[in-house]
């Protein structure tokens, strides 16, 4: 009897000081499962030799929350309601607007890829504004110093080319020798290790957080990355550009004789099939690499509309990067003009609000815990192992357990019946 009194206090002690943890509400569960990553439709992807993919930086979560929540997943984000996006073979993608600059939806739209050619798309928001078309460049040596096989124009080491003639072999063509000559024109005294720094700038700049070039044409190298939301942010810079908009829907262009070489003048055309299937069409850039397999940024019109799509990581079966492009423009145009699961952030816009903070960098606002009580609060505490909780409450638990067991031998002894001892 005594035991049962003795273990029915001691329980009823410890229940009142410590408490059990509260199992998660159901609503919290549902909460925790609505955050698991929605996977993106995938096209069935043929098996291809490819090298090693290389290991990305590690992950900021500032960089992968820049535009919205809702970016930071490696799933699909769409808005409620929206219809599925069709099945590509990109790794990751991206559609936004580029007038408002609302992210109509993506998949994976902040996990690193490599780039490719897109890459060249950076090298002309940093250099288009500051180079004149007019200037005539003589082509060195050093220009050419491409990987074997790779894509270029057919520059000679000695020509002398108008500046637009260049971009028009960057753009329609995807030069790699056209990206030296233009980020070695722009580099100043540094020349192309000048550019690669002032289009990581122009990056930052963009609040393209999660690019880094090493290269001027987007030909592979070390630490070389980007983001499908990073290549819309550059994307909307040049389509700013009337230059741009004009050099990317040129279907053919002239690339000069040079008399002095004794060589003659030949045609290019661009490479771009966007513009010449798709209606409404702005244009955009290619890529691919064995690394990187086929990138792509495309833009088009419609119904007063101007939308742009980015993708990395594709195949070109069963249907080609750009196909995969137009298929999600499509998608993107059956979209209400509202659809939003995020934003394209303006240049400039990032790097002011570190500069308003004092610790320099932005801290996200973030909702306050919920009031569990004291008891509860202690509860968890202990649950997460926390012995500045654990110690004193263990202690307080025995202090009372102890005077419960003195009280009840001190009234044993006072109940006990008197009388004579027995021989």
């Amino acid at each position: 009897m005594r035991a049962r009194v003795l273990a029915a206090a001691t329980a009823a002690v410890l229940a009142t000081v410590a408490p059990a943890v509260p199992a998660q509400p159901a609503a919290a569960q549902v909460a925790s499962a609505a955050r698991a990553p929605l996977p993106c439709p995938k096209a069935p992807t043929p098996k291809v030799s490819r090298p090693p993919r290389p290991v990305p930086p590690p992950a900021v979560p500032a960089d992968r929350a820049v535009g919205g929540p809702q970016l930071d997943t490696p799933g699909l984000a769409t808005p409620a309601g929206a219809p599925a996006p069709p099945a590509v073979t990109a790794t990751s993608w991206l559609v936004a607007d580029l007038d408002t600059g609302a992210v109509l939806g993506g998949c994976g739209p902040h996990e690193y890829g490599t780039p490719a050619s897109t890459q060249k798309l950076l090298l002309t928001a940093t250099m288009l504004p500051k180079l004149d078309p007019k200037q005539v460049v003589t082509v060195t040596r050093g220009d050419l110093d491409i990987a074997p096989g790779s894509s270029a124009v057919g520059l000679l080491v000695g020509g002398r080319y108008p500046v637009e003639t260049v971009w028009l072999g960057l753009l329609l063509n995807s030069g790699n020798e056209a990206a030296n000559v233009l980020a070695r024109l722009g580099g100043g005294a540094d020349g192309v290790a000048g550019g690669v720094r002032a289009m990581n700038e122009e990056a930052r700049r963009l609040g393209a957080r999660q690019t880094h070039a090493v290269t001027p044409s987007g030909l592979d190298g070390k630490g070389q990355f980007t983001s499908a939301y990073d290549l819309a942010l550059i994307a909307r810079a040049c389509f700013a550009s009337p230059l741009f908009r004009r050099y990317t829907l040129t279907e053919r262009a002239q690339i000069p004789a040079q008399p002095t070489l004794k060589k003659g003048g030949f045609q290019i055309q661009n490479e771009n099939q966007l513009i010449y299937r798709y209606p409404g069409a702005l244009g955009g850039k290619t890529g691919f690499t064995e690394l990187a397999r086929h990138s792509y940024v495309g833009a088009a019109q419609r119904g007063g509309r101007r939308l742009v799509v980015t993708l990395l990581g594709a195949e070109a079966r069963p249907v080609r990067g750009w196909q995969q492009g137009a298929q999600l423009l499509n998608w993107g145009f059956s979209l209400p003009r509202d659809a939003s699961v995020g934003r394209l952030v303006e240049p400039g816009e990032l790097d002011a609000a570190e500069a308003a903070t004092p610790s320099g960098s932005p801290v996200p606002p973030t909702a306050p815990a919920p009031w569990r009580g004291p008891a509860v609060t202690a509860g968890h505490r202990m649950a997460e192992g926390d012995w500045r909780v654990i110690v004193p409450v263990a202690g307080t638990a025995a202090t009372v357990v102890g005077v419960l067991v003195t009280l009840l031998v001190a009234r044993r002894r006072r109940t006990r019946p008197t009388g004579r001892r027995r021989a």
